[in-house]
């Protein structure tokens, strides 16, 4: 029979990670699944640093499981590396998870690595879909935790966590016992103190048969994603409405998946309604989804977008010259002759009479802004303005426009205001260059 470490090694070698020359980090909080794992890939590398953070839950608590995690390395002669979280951070499972994903992206960069190791175990994957079930999962969420993603990787995934108590007590090592693993207030606490055991109660094999559900989701998941790879911009509007509720469904899943979303049958109900509700927005409407996300929806598509603080700026345009903005630089200069061919609105620039007006200002939009649109007696809201040329929701807060008062002069990509427009010479020529990021 394949031991603990034997099983480790073959998962090492199966994704190449002792030949990969970037340090391999090891999530170390000093419990049993963490020390076990950084212990068996000790002795298979040199090139390993031990990543601990100190979630600074438990006071004097925590500060001693970090000193022995500390201690663990310095004895075995293995980089060790730590991060203590401000008291202010939430005490929620949740707020817990996304700390220590955000401290693993930091060392990764930190020490310029690519692999980080977790030691989730086969009694955690179990206790994952019993949670992921609770909250309503579809046949994805029933994958349950993936044995890679990304940059992390799972050699202890296929492993129970008796095997691995089991190995620290034979390798004489002294792992942390963290208190608070006994508090069920925590939803998977209560899962393995309470709900699995009963569950043993009926099949005594039974984190092995959740771990089968888990391989068997996986191959019907396989089938569906070579099927979803045939369709053909599935996410452009017309066409995902032209599929049935079953397939719509499916593809909301696979977007909060894909972004990395945590999956329930009321996010995605939600979710599904809000394009119902605004399927016909030309403009196009947002949903939060996730402190991270939003799920916008147009009569052409349906996507996540990243979530960005509204842009707030604003500059005094003073004289003639270049001015910086947050996307790259706004130019206005002088010209008094007619140009042979005026440019296209989307050209970014424009030649304008701006002889009438001696307080310009380059800002984003605000409350109240009207625009006078080239060619129309009347003026409008700017908002109205926006939603006729189709711009969709999430872009217009970081569209930069050159105004005068709450008036709009030049809606850079859109067009000019009737006020400014060129009836024998300009006397100035913008432009707006947009740098890639």
């Amino acid at each position: 029979m394949e031991t603990i470490k034997e099983k480790v090694r073959t998962f090492l070698d199966q994704y190449g990670i002792l030949e990969n020359t970037t340090p391999v980090l090891v999530a170390f909080s000093g419990g049993y699944d963490s020390m076990c794992l950084l212990d068996i890939v000790g002795k298979f590398t040199d090139n390993v640093v031990a990543i601990h953070l100190n979630h600074n839950w438990r006071g004097e608590e925590s500060d001693k499981e970090e000193l022995n995690c500390r201690k663990f390395c310095e004895n075995n002669n293995i980089k060790f590396y730590s991060e203590k979280l401000s008291k202010d951070v939430k005490k929620t499972e949740t707020a817990a998870r996304e700390a220590r994903y955000k401290f693993f992206e930091r060392c990764a960069e930190k020490f310029n690595s690519n692999i980080i190791l977790t030691a989730h175990n086969a009694n955690d994957n179990a206790e994952t879909l019993i949670y992921r079930i609770s909250k309503g999962t579809g046949l994805k969420g029933l994958c349950g935790i993936a044995e890679n993603r990304n940059i992390f990787y799972r050699p202890l995934l296929n492993i129970k966590r008796d095997e691995i108590e089991n190995y620290c007590t034979q390798n004489n090592l002294t792992p942390n016992n963290d208190s608070s693993n006994e508090n069920t207030k925590y939803k998977r606490n209560l899962i393995r103190k309470n709900i699995i055991p009963q569950m043993e109660q009926i099949t005594p094999s039974a984190i092995d048969m959740i771990n089968s559900l888990s391989k068997n989701a996986q191959i019907d998941v396989e089938i569906i994603e070579e099927y979803l790879k045939t369709l053909k911009n599935p996410y452009k509007t017309k066409n995902f409405l032209s599929y049935s509720p079953a397939l719509q469904t499916r593809l909301i899943y696979e977007l909060f998946d894909k972004n990395g979303l945590e999956i329930d049958k009321d996010k995605i109900k939600r979710a599904m309604n809000f394009i119902e509700e605004n399927k016909t927005s030309k403009s196009g409407k947002t949903l939060s989804v996730s402190e991270k996300f939003y799920l916008f929806i147009s009569e052409k598509e349906i996507k996540f977008i990243a979530r960005t603080d509204k842009l707030n700026f604003k500059v005094e345009i003073k004289e003639e010259g270049e001015y910086t903005t947050p996307n790259g630089k706004f130019c206005i200069e002088k010209c008094n002759q007619k140009p042979d061919k005026f440019p296209e609105d989307e050209e970014l620039k424009a030649y304008v009479n701006l002889s009438e007006y001696k307080r310009l200002t380059l800002r984003t939009r605000k409350e109240g802004d009207i625009i006078k649109p080239l060619g129309i007696s009347g003026r409008q809201k700017l908002k109205k303005y926006l939603n006729e040329k189709k711009i969709p929701a999430h872009k217009k807060a970081d569209m930069i426009f050159l105004a005068s008062e709450a008036e709009i002069l030049w809606a850079p990509g859109l067009g000019i205001s009737d006020n400014i427009k060129v009836v024998t010479s300009p006397t100035h020529m913008l432009k707006l260059v947009i740098e890639e990021k």
